[in-house]
């Protein structure tokens, strides 16, 4: 019989579908489990072949799960709000809600004809009023926890797409998206306090199963280090207050360096005898993105202020204050204290400025290098620190500005509140008013969602304000609380909203009265296996857990912490080894993929490609190889014998397939599953024949991967029921075992052959069979044996003299 995999593969999702046979049931005495892939940005451009690597992934998960007897939910969505489709809607004169339902549509067709598990019943679009609802209710009980403030900052805005851009999306001081130029602008923005749940975000990951690299990334974001806060008084009078973790060292401060934006300097302007300098420098730097100002590799550069020194405390020396970009004011307090002896950036800034550079941990020789490798050793040039360890150092020096009042031990983190506001139409409308009387106040939550309105115009305004703001009817209303005049926020909330908490709405999406019903939340969370590209495994990991934490604090969600495990997927290249895009003419539709081929031989492939968690390139040739393999897994219904168990001759490699691909798709090992199983196939085409039971065991170790072509073998084999409805095999452990193995033969340390011997061996037998190898007699011939290495299963070396 042909594969017809087109036929087949309509046929059963079909079927699927009008059954509802991948819904999650609403039976919560049931044993459960979450399996959540990222929700994708539905673009114009559709699918290509490097979307459905994690979906597939997990969607086998879910599928295995299934036939373990759990209660599944494998939800999709649509994360549609943003930045591209409101572009799209401003190129072509198509309001962005039509281009988000066709690019919505597209994408749901391409999913589905890949067979993939989604429980479509809970389908859900940040767009929709009746999702968004809830984001605007979750933005109120955080401003209502004072989570949420207005704040004047400045920020990176785009001069051609007018609008504000986070750091990620600027590149080489050009905007990542339109190539238009970046400048620093301030701004009223609504910041999310972040910064509130820096501790717990960090401790918290020691009780999730998250994969190491995941944890770093986030450990490293949130950046906690320990240290003191120092006060350097100027002549100016006033005092300059910097965060450092190497208070030790503050004798070899030779200078200052402070952020462009700090305001002394306006503070100090009297002073200053080089003002124009320092508004050019400013304005300069006003062009560069946090990520180029503070880029290791860039050249230095600054400007001494003149006029104005500081005096450092512990010396009472006075030291030159330098401007320089690659201080930020929003890190810390916006001014550090250089010391150019041990910070490799400092003695670069201090070699092209010719300041001093004074060692104060022995270690190294400071006028050709900072000694930068400083966290031991014995302090120098110190005063009452010197001839103490770096240890004994921070110890006392700590409690030496404690006791003097010019400095406090502090914890500081690298993570900045969240930026929140966006001056864009396309996004959740922020449902704050401002009244002149009662300030900022939440419309009350009975009138929620507050609507997108309809615009003429979805074109930013010139002064950097949203779309929103010309609409004077919607902008003018009252203030819940006295009944004044009030303005509504025009500000839209960014993409980022409706993504950190998309979670919790898939486990009651139809819930009008509520986020979600507390039994629902209590039975379906944590997810319990999270999959997604590692480029979000920062940002949106950081801000759904902070969403979470905050409404597991507000007493809303059952658990701290969101996701029980958390992986990442390697992207898939072109075939010429680079990243897929148009540009490149490297992009492969999967639409194009199944109709050559079949929906099940590209997930086969996309699973066989290579290491789950690590890039690979498409390739062409290999997708054939796939194909021929469930070609032969479909004409084993020629060779199938009446017999149900195993045969012997195959028992125990059946049992040790099951075992196989059991434990590697935990292990997110797909390919060596797939390799497990051709070998076996191998095998029975070797035998020739294969019985009820092994076809039984094969279609159902494969079904995950190749759903389609493995429910129609079980029907046309008449096994009974479909296939989804079956239970997953199960092995025994003992038939997993080889009775003998092959192991290499040494003598003083040379391979002379190899021997095979029963499994458990003792090592006389192993012995006398190696001697028995002619290479290896021969190269013993009239020598003393002096010993015999066993290492039992594994290797035998005879030395001999």
């Amino acid at each position: 019989m042909r594969y017809d995999f087109a036929a087949i593969e309509k046929k059963w999702q079909d079927i699927w579908e009008k059954k509802g046979t991948f819904r999650a049931k609403d039976d919560y005495s049931l044993p459960k489990y979450y399996a959540l892939v990222e929700f994708p940005y539905p673009s114009g451009q559709g699918l290509h072949v490097g979307h459905p690597r994690s979906y597939t992934a997990l969607d086998i998960v879910a599928r295995k799960r299934r036939l373990q007897g759990y209660n599944v939910l494998y939800p999709m969505g649509w994360d549609a709000f943003g930045l591209p489709t409101e572009n799209f809607a401003i190129k072509n004169h198509i309001h962005p809600e039509i281009v988000t339902k066709k690019n919505v549509a597209r994408f749901k067709q391409q999913l589905k004809s890949l067979g993939l598990s989604f429980d479509w019943s809970r389908e859900i679009n940040t767009t929709d009023p009746n999702y968004y609802k809830w984001t605007q209710w979750i933005f109120l009980q955080l401003f209502k926890k004072g989570l949420a403030y207005k704040k004047e900052m400045a920020v990176n805005w785009c001069t051609s797409c007018k609008v504000v851009l986070a750091n990620e999306e600027v590149v080489n001081g050009v905007c990542e998206r339109c190539g238009g130029e970046v400048i620093r602008k301030v701004k009223s923005q609504w910041m999310l306090k972040i910064t509130d749940y820096a501790q717990k975000l960090i401790d918290d990951l020691d009780e999730v199963d998250y994969l190491e690299r995941i944890k770093t990334q986030q450990r490293n974001w949130i950046g906690r280090s320990t240290g003191a806060e120092v006060n350097f008084k100027t002549t100016a009078g006033d005092t300059l207050t910097i965060y450092t973790t190497r208070p030790d060292t503050l004798f070899g401060a030779t200078y200052m360096v402070i952020a462009p934006e700090h305001p002394n300097i306006e503070k100090w302007s009297s002073l200053i005898e080089n003002m124009p300098e320092l508004i050019a420098y400013r304005e300069q730097s006003a062009r560069k993105s946090d990520f180029e100002r503070t880029e290791v590799q860039k050249e230095k550069t600054g400007v001494e202020i003149k006029g104005v020194k500081a005096i450092n405390p512990v010396n009472g020396r006075e030291i030159p204050i330098f401007v320089s970009d690659y201080v930020l004011m929003s890190y810390g307090t916006g001014a550090i204290m250089a010391v150019p002896a041990h910070d490799t950036r400092d003695w670069e800034f201090a070699k092209k400025f010719g300041l001093p550079i004074i060692e104060v941990v022995k270690g190294g020789d400071v006028e050709k290098e900072a000694f930068t490798d400083c966290e031991t050793g014995i302090m120098v040039n110190s005063d009452f620190l010197n001839g103490l360890t770096v240890q004994e150092a921070q110890v006392k020096i700590k409690k030496w500005l404690t006791e003097k009042g010019i400095g406090r031990e502090k914890v500081n983190f690298k993570l900045r509140d969240w930026v929140f506001s966006r001056q864009r139409y396309w996004g959740e409308p922020i449902p704050l008013v401002h009244c002149e009387k009662c300030g900022w106040v939440p419309i009350p939550e009975d009138q929620l969602p507050l609507r997108l309105p309809e615009v003429e115009s979805y074109e930013p305004t010139d002064n950097g304000e949203s779309p929103l703001a010309a609409m004077e009817d919607w902008v003018n209303t009252t203030c819940p609380k006295c009944g004044g005049k009030a303005r509504r926020e025009t500000d839209t909330m960014p993409q980022w909203a409706g993504s950190s908490w998309y979670f919790l709405r898939y486990c009651d999406p139809h819930n009008d009265k509520e986020l979600a019903s507390k039994e629902a939340l209590e039975y379906w969370l944590p997810v319990d296996w999270y999959n997604g590209g590692m480029e979000h495994t920062t940002l949106h990991l950081l801000y759904s857990r902070f969403w979470n934490k905050a409404l597991y604090d507000m007493g809303i969600v059952p658990y701290k912490e969101p996701y029980k495990k958390r992986t990442s997927h390697g992207m898939i290249l072109g075939e010429n080894g680079e990243k897929m895009s148009k540009s490149r003419g490297n992009v492969v539709n999967p639409d194009e993929i199944v109709k050559e081929y079949g929906a099940d031989t590209m997930r086969l492939y996309e699973m066989f490609i290579g290491d789950f968690e690590k890039a690979a390139p498409w390739s062409s040739a290999s997708i054939k190889g796939c194909r021929r393999f469930l070609e032969r897994v479909f004409a084993l219904q020629d060779i199938v014998t009446d017999e149900e168990g195993y045969s012997k001759e195959l028992e125990s490699s059946m049992h040790k397939c099951i075992k196989k691909v059991s434990e590697d798709i935990e292990n997110l090992k797909f390919n060596t599953a797939i390799a497990a199983m051709m070998s076996l196939l191998n095998e029975i085409t070797d035998k020739g024949s294969i019985t009820r039971g092994e076809l039984k065991t094969l279609l159902l170790l494969l079904n995950p991967f190749a759903p389609h072509i493995t429910e129609e073998l079980w029907e046309i084999e008449k096994f009974g029921g479909m296939l989804n409805e079956q239970k997953w095999p199960e092995y025994d452990e003992e038939k997993c075992k080889d009775d003998s193995v092959e192991i290499p033969v040494q003598v003083n340390g040379k391979l002379k052959g190899t021997i095979t011997i029963p499994v458990g061996a003792e090592k006389e037998q192993v012995q006398a069979m190696a001697q028995s190898l002619d290479k290896v007699a021969s190269a013993i011939a009239g020598k003393n044996i002096i010993k015999v290495i066993y290492i039992q299963n594994k290797l035998i070396n005879i030395v001999a003299k």
